[in-house]
């Protein structure tokens, strides 16, 4: 039995995320720029997404670059934005084949305008795409996410529209980039790193996290299926006991 076949269907994940981790540490590890490994994953990115659409996952989040990454050499920066250009130019229409939707989180006031352009562009040719929701996190970190999310609730503290009572989590989730988002069932790490390096702290609260010490550019869809398969394994309680879990 294959490890795609040992996946229950009834109980997938909704929503996967994935921190993409370890392409400088794969390029370097060959005797090549860090750029190689950004190179390299985006097939990674082309087989988890394919993998994901063949088991039914509603929606994949991927971790592709950071609030923090902009402090990152700007050689390496300026090689990231116009890799995701590229890959936006090649990918888009092979997702609206796969009805794959593109959504996507983040302060792109940030970004250069001829990235904000491309996405644009293939925001709107899958607009109307019925399958995977993909999720891209650009110029993304929660901390970000959460102090953007507190202005405009104070904002409208201010003006009257909210008054302090219905300041509850489910009302403060109307004010993240990921309103419209289930939170994660499964948070998955690349690389062998055990950390979360912010990203969507306030929606992974009760994700299960998986940790491969697989870099990102050998990451491939059989190993989102192990992952899956663990998830699978795994009781959730979230603050319950297994007793009441179980009744």
């Amino acid at each position: 039995m294959t490890i795609k076949e040992q996946i229950d269907r009834d109980r997938l994940p909704r929503h996967v995320a994935i921190i993409m981790d370890g392409n400088g540490r794969w390029a370097l590890s060959q005797g090549n720029q860090r750029i190689f490994g950004h190179e390299h994953g985006v097939e990674a990115v082309r087989s988890v997404v394919e993998g994901a659409g063949e088991v039914g996952i509603g929606y994949l989040t991927l971790y592709a670059f950071s609030t923090e990454n902009w402090l990152r050499p700007r050689e390496e920066v300026d090689a990231l934005m116009n890799l995701l250009v590229q890959a936006i130019n090649d990918e888009t229409a092979s997702l609206k084949k796969n009805r794959v939707k593109l959504l996507t989180i983040g302060d792109f006031d940030s970004l250069p305008p001829v990235v904000r352009e491309k996405l644009a562009w293939s925001l709107e040719e899958l607009r109307d795409c019925d399958g995977l929701r993909l999720i891209i996190a650009l110029s993304y970190s929660a901390r970000w996410e959460i102090t953007r999310a507190a202005r405009l609730l104070a904002d409208d503290v201010r003006r009257g529209a909210v008054c302090d009572a219905d300041i509850v989590p489910q009302l403060f989730d109307k004010y993240l980039t990921t309103k419209d988002i289930p939170d994660p069932e499964l948070l998955i790490r690349t690389s062998g790193e055990f950390r979360i390096s912010n990203f969507l702290l306030w929606q992974i609260a009760y994700s299960e996290l998986y940790f491969t010490p697989v870099l990102w550019p050998d990451f491939r869809k059989e190993n989102l299926f192990e992952a899956i398969v663990d998830y699978q394994q795994r009781e959730r309680r979230f603050g319950k006991t297994s007793q009441q879990v179980g009744t």
